[in-house]
C-alpha cells in the first residue's frame, strides 16, 4: 500500500470532518500531495493541493470552506472539511507525485464522504 487514507463518514450539511493520508513511498525532491474526489456519474476532480515547499491550490468550490495542510517528514497530508454541503459528496482519493517525474504517482483507495441534507 503507498497511500493510505482515513476520516471519511456520515456528516450533516453544516457539519466536518477532517481527512488523513499517509504516504508509504519515497519520493525525492519536491511532490505534491493532493485530494481529488468523485461523485457518481462524474469525473474525478482536484480537491486542493500542497507540495513540499508548500504552495497550495484550492477548487473553487471548496475555497473558504477546506483547508489542506502536510507533516513533511512523514509524508502525511491532511484536509479539513468545513461546512460541509450535500454536494461534497464523494468519494475522496489522495494523491502523491513528483514534480519532475510524471511516472511517480500514486493513489489511495479511496474514502467515501457522504453529507446529508
Amino acid at each position: 500500500v503507498q497511500l493510505q487514507a482515513f476520516g471519511g463518514g456520515l456528516v450533516q450539511a453544516g457539519g466536518f470532518l477532517r481527512l488523513s493520508c499517509a504516504a508509504f513511498v519515497d519520493i525525492s525532491g519536491n511532490n505534491v500531495m493532493g485530494w481529488y474526489r468523485q461523485a457518481p456519474g462524474m469525473q474525478r476532480e482536484l480537491v486542493a493541493s500542497i507540495t513540499r515547499f508548500g504552495a497550495i491550490n484550492y477548487a473553487d468550490s471548496v475555497k473558504g470552506r477546506f483547508t489542506i495542510s502536510r507533516v513533511n517528514a512523514h509524508d502525511t497530508v491532511y484536509l479539513q472539511m468545513n461546512s460541509l454541503k450535500p454536494e461534497d459528496t464523494a468519494v475522496y482519493y489522495c494523491n502523491i507525485k513528483a514534480i519532475h517525474d510524471s511516472r511517480i504517482d500514486y493513489w489511495g483507495q479511496g474514502t467515501l464522504v457522504t453529507v446529508s441534507s
